[in-house]
């Protein structure tokens, strides 16, 4: 006998004035991971044109119950959505267990930069340096 696994994740959308919040309870994994991104595009794509703009797309982890590497894996594509778009993206409510995930793949920076960080000008360091010196 199969059993079907029903993914144990609940998303609740929260509209503000310039942002999006979006509440995750449950696991985000293998099982659960496209259904947060595709919440997240949908989102995107709803907020009302010619009306204040979009500023942040909040995520709240108060509810967040496990995480894998496809959990990460969703949050690194809304983070490039969220890029593209110049909104900013927040992790609210982080619990230890996406903390420790963030912090050990070395994701936590890009993830909770904020957007003047990522759009600020290229800085080369090394302008003027041949290949090869020093």
């Amino acid at each position: 006998m199969t059993t079907s696994h029903t993914p144990s994740l609940t998303l609740t959308v929260e509209t503000e004035r310039t942002a999006i919040v979006v509440r995750v309870a449950g696991d985000l994994d293998y099982e659960s991971c496209d259904e947060l991104v595709s919440t997240v595009d949908g989102q995107l794509a709803r907020w009302p044109r010619g009306g204040p703009g979009l500023t942040a797309l909040r995520l709240d982890f108060a509810g967040l119950g496990a995480v894998d590497s496809m959990g990460l894996s969703a949050l690194l594509t809304i983070r490039r959505r969220t890029d593209a778009a110049a909104i900013d993206l927040r992790l609210d409510e982080r619990p230890p267990a996406l903390q420790r995930l963030l912090e050990i793949t070395g994701s936590l920076e890009h993830l909770t930069a904020p957007l003047e960080h990522l759009t600020a000008p290229f800085e080369d360091s090394h302008a003027g340096v041949q290949p090869g010196a020093g």
